[in-house]
């Protein structure tokens, strides 16, 4: 309601039609007379008109204001997982810093990693897929077999879940039981306890509906981390079976094939990445990761970036390794399957460790071949042609389809307002930091 009445005035309405359209929202959701729902529209209004007073504190302005960018989410993809949404997160990484670590935000690799004495504590946290908020239980099913599989990705232990859940004013509060149950058997199948989590409302009275928003981290426990920024040219790629996770889940809810969720209730790569790890295998790699953001084109392109090389892929050797079932429903939907997340396991490793790597996976029942080669260069190719991702991941809904895969008309403009706003926080980040530090060494002044 505060965003609705936050347009209606940027766009010149008069006070009372914005109450009037308040009213007429508030009571599409809530079954309350015209006279509470006018008061609530009223509270409203007044809160919002109180947050857009602005005064002339350098300080306050900058804790206070928004750097705009003049680009919506929408516009850059942002969550889609191509080029669009890839192009942000390197904006945010860079903002987030952390030079003393082992692996920081800024390789954009499954999970960030530090040392703390003797231990490497590594750690990751995934979203829920937001089109499974009517679908607590799957919804919480994959983003908790997400966050262990990235925290796994890296070589670590792991050994503890935290969840977050936010769900809006009118949801049902079955749907928390049913997201933290979700969780749990991910958790009772891989053994790694739920320890914590927070539960609020999605903005507290008036935001209405019944989205939830929610995500589930992941800890774990390392002797040596396998980061993407240690691939080498000379490195086989070998990849796991996979049947998908939240996007396969999503695809068929949404398309009328709901048998296909059957196929994605699995913890196939964690038994695959124990296996390894109970052998000692990881010690031979140089990394691995889960193929999620944006599929094999967005990983394999990350990883050229990341590592500065290139990779050859190989599509025939790639193809028997998805889950038929939903490789067949991809192919129906007519969405790329290399677009899209697998959630198969990409190891990369010298010539020299291939042959153990495959022998302790196979005598798991794990399915696995050679799918590629690290080269030197920067791009990645499968069957000799460039390989890259779209501005988006595959479109795999309807709604997906509509919008497009494609970059908006004015992609460059777009890009630099997110440039010009980015740099503005970074700004910020000094500006409240050395505010805090001055007002610390004043105070102790006052105490001598």
């Amino acid at each position: 309601m505060e965003g609705l009445a936050n347009r209606l005035l940027d766009k010149g309405f008069a006070e009372d039609k914005v109450t009037e359209r308040l009213i007429l929202e508030i009571q599409t959701f809530k079954a309350i007379g015209q006279s509470q729902a006018a008061r609530l529209a009223e509270a409203v209004l007044k809160e919002v008109k109180a947050t857009r007073k602005r005064v002339d504190d350098r300080l306050l302005n900058a804790v206070l204001g928004v750097p705009n960018a003049g680009a919506t989410m929408h516009d850059l993809g942002v969550g889609c997982r191509g080029e669009g949404d890839f192009f942000v997160h390197r904006l945010i990484t860079d903002l987030a810093g952390g030079k003393d670590t082992i692996i920081s935000a800024e390789q954009q690799d499954d999970a960030g990693a530090v040392k703390v004495g003797s231990k490497i504590i590594v750690a990751s946290i995934d979203g829920t897929h937001s089109r499974l908020s009517d679908f607590p239980f799957i919804a919480g099913f994959h983003v908790a077999r997400a966050a262990i599989r990235d925290v796994m990705a890296k070589g670590a232990t792991p050994v503890a879940l935290i969840d977050d859940m936010h769900l809006a004013d009118d949801g049902d509060v079955g749907k928390l039981f049913d997201f933290v149950a979700g969780i749990a058997a991910v958790s009772e199948l891989s053994g790694v306890p739920l320890i914590s989590g927070s539960t609020l409302r999605v903005g507290g009275d008036m935001v209405l509906g019944n989205r939830m928003v929610s995500g589930v981290g992941c800890v774990g426990v390392a002797e040596k981390v396998l980061r993407r920024a240690d691939v080498k040219p000379g490195d086989v790629m070998l990849m796991t079976h996979g049947a998908g996770g939240g996007t396969v889940a999503t695809t068929a809810i949404y398309s009328g094939y709901n048998d296909i969720v059957k196929e994605t209730l699995n913890i196939d790569f964690i038994k695959a990445v124990n296996a390894l790890i109970a052998k000692g295998l990881t010690k031979g790699m140089h990394a691995m990761l889960d193929v999620t953001n944006g599929g094999l084109r967005g990983d394999a392109n990350e990883v050229c970036k990341t590592a500065g090389v290139g990779i050859e892929l190989h599509e025939s050797a790639i193809r028997g390794l998805v889950n038929e079932k939903v490789f067949d429903l991809l192919k129906k939907l007519n969405i790329d399957y290399l677009g899209v997340s697998l959630d198969s396991l990409l190891i990369f490793c010298p010539e020299k460790s291939k042959g153990g790597i495959i022998k302790a996976l196979k005598a798991k029942g794990v399915n696995v071949a050679e799918v590629g080669r690290v080269v030197r260069g920067g791009k990645a190719f499968l069957d000799g042609r460039e390989f890259a991702p779209k501005f988006r991941e595959s479109a795999y809904t309807a709604i997906k389809k509509a919008v497009g895969e494609h970059a908006p008309e004015h992609e460059r403009e777009l890009k630099e307002g997110a440039r010009n706003s980015a740099a503005r926080a970074k700004e910020k980040i000094k500006i409240v930091v050395d505010y805090v530090r001055q007002r610390e060494k004043e105070a102790k002044k006052a105490k001598v």
